[in-house]
Order: C-alpha cells, then sequence, then structure tokens
C-alpha cells in the first residue's frame, strides 16, 4: 500500500506510522489546521485589545464620563466585553478586562478602572 504525505501528498518512505514527508510538510499541515480552528477567536481577541487600548486612553482618572459616538468614534465596539459586573443598585457594568462601562443617562457612559487592575 502506498502511503502519501498528508500536507503535499508526496510518497512516504520509511516508518510505516509516518504521516509528512518532512518537517516542513509537518508543520504546514499543523499550521494550516489550527489557524481554520482558531480564526474566530483571533479575531475577538483583536476586538477585545481594541476596546481595551480605547478604554484605556480615554480614562483620564479614576473614572470618566464619555459620549458614545467619542466611544465608538475612537473605534470602540460595544458588543464585545470579557465580563459584566451587576451591583446591588441594579447596574450592569460591561468589562473588558480591568476597565468597566456603564450606560448612564442618554448617550453618556461612565468609564472605570477597577482597583488592582
Amino acid at each position: 500500500m502506498d502511503r502519501e504525505c498528508l500536507d503535499c501528498g508526496a510518497a512516504l518512505r520509511g516508518r510505516s506510522d509516518k504521516k509528512f514527508c518532512d518537517d516542513q510538510c509537518r508543520s504546514h499541515y499543523n499550521n494550516h489546521l489550527h489557524s481554520a480552528q482558531f480564526k474566530a477567536l483571533k479575531e475577538i481577541n483583536i476586538i477585545l485589545r481594541k476596546n481595551y487600548t480605547v478604554l484605556s486612553t480615554l480614562l483620564k482618572a479614576q473614572k470618566s464620563k464619555i459620549r458614545k459616538d467619542e466611544l465608538l468614534k475612537s473605534g470602540f465596539n460595544p458588543d464585545f466585553h470579557t465580563h459584566l459586573h451587576h451591583t446591588r443598585n441594579g447596574n450592569t457594568y460591561y468589562f473588558c478586562y480591568e476597565y468597566g462601562v456603564l450606560r448612564l443617562e442618554g448617550d453618556v457612559f461612565l468609564v472605570v478602572k477597577r482597583a488592582g487592575g
């Protein structure tokens, strides 16, 4: 039975359990396999990093009020966050790592940095 390299299809010689003709084909095959699996994760992490950068840049003190249009213009994507924090008075902060956003009145948001972060 003829065996072929899983990456390039070349005929395999040597060990009976050999799957690739060389290290380059093995690396290429595994990198391609993993890149397809983790594409969505990479895209989400890019958005989360952007949100983190925007919030850390806009926050001038421990707390800052910022208009929604300023957040969006800076590249902030409100659909992506790392976790939520529900307060006792019923407010919900949307956090991107240690930076949180709370919607106040109208189009004004409060941006905070969690202590210890």
